[in-house]
């Protein structure tokens, strides 16, 4: 009997097709996950990654409320017209304490994965007030009541210790000070000692140029510290690709 001939009694018999297929998708999924369990992190680790400091996660919080991850990815894939327009490619170590991560699958708006310092806090606050007076073609929703309300950051340390169950190295001296080292941050006058020490390269100032803490502070300190943790002259782009 031809190979041909064989090839036709497995597609035209269900119960065969069914149980070859249930074998080729078992092998195929054996040979991707057993070698995982024999290595100890499958997310190289990158100096300079850190856990969001308690003013970086409330504003990540919000970006995750507002829906700001349905048009915006954070992930530079690596092809040349992408790393040119937004900057080295993503590594899979930026996000390994996002829980969810923030990759997106498609762009309304640009990448955000290099935010952090390409724009001053001003532009910021105004591009959330009104984004067409910054980009005139814009489709971008306006958040003018951002600045407007007050931060509730009355469950940060709650946020931290879930977060810390599913892997994120919050440490318990973290966690005590997580809303003294909220309101340092966003303080211009505030000893940040503590704060840098526990998290390196935390950006500190008051971000939206209001006495009270907003939710557009937190916002803001999340997009500005986006991409600004590692040292990408460390790496060498690949021109080829």
């Amino acid at each position: 009997m031809s190979l041909l001939s064989r090839h036709r009694i497995l597609e035209t018999n269900a119960t065969l097709l069914l149980i070859f297929s249930f074998i080729v998708v078992t092998i195929g999924g054996l040979v991707q996950i057993v070698p995982l369990f024999y290595i100890e992190n499958t997310i190289e680790k990158v100096e300079g990654m850190r856990p969001y400091s308690p003013l970086e996660l409330a504003g990540r919080n919000i970006y995750i409320r507002e829906g700001c991850y349905v048009c915006h990815s954070q992930m530079i894939r690596p092809m040349r017209d992408e790393v040119e327009r937004y900057g080295h490619y993503s590594l899979a170590a930026e996000s390994m304490y996002d829980h969810p991560f923030q990759w997106g699958s498609k762009r309304t708006g640009p990448d955000l994965a290099r935010i952090g310092g390409r724009y001053s806090d001003e532009w910021h606050v105004q591009h959330m007030r009104d984004p067409r007076d910054l980009v005139p073609e814009s489709i971008m929703p306006a958040y003018p009541w951002l600045e407007e309300r007050p931060l509730d950051y009355r469950h940060i340390a709650d946020d931290m210790r879930a977060l810390r169950a599913v892997g994120v190295p919050y440490s318990d001296e973290m966690i005590a000070s997580a809303v003294a080292d909220l309101r340092a941050q966003v303080d211009p006058d505030a000893d940040w000692e503590g704060l840098l020490s526990r998290y390196p390269k935390a950006q500190t100032r008051n971000f939206d140029g209001r006495p009270e803490i907003t939710e557009l502070d937190a916002l803001i300190a999340y997009l500005q510290m986006l991409g600004t943790l590692v040292d990408f002259s460390t790496f060498q782009v690949d021109e080829a690709r």
